[in-house]
């Protein structure tokens, strides 16, 4: 497993704001603290990051589930 540099970025940013804020950030304010131009370049390289087993947390909407009412 290995992180590309945006990757290792986007993984210390999000360690960087949970140490400061005591809660995960949103992909805006993950993309702003990495450096990154857009939320959707956040989501793309999290969802990267998942398929090689890394794990970071983001706060924000919660996915509806259109069958049971939440």
């Amino acid at each position: 497993m290995s992180l590309t540099a945006r990757q290792e970025r986007i993984a210390r940013s999000a360690r960087e704001w949970l140490a400061e804020h005591g809660e995960p950030p949103t992909m805006r304010e993950l993309a702003t603290a990495a450096g990154l131009a857009s939320p959707s370049s956040v989501s793309y390289q999290l969802r990267r990051m998942r398929e090689q087993g890394v794990l970071v947390e983001t706060r924000g909407r919660r996915a509806r589930c259109p069958y049971c009412g939440r």
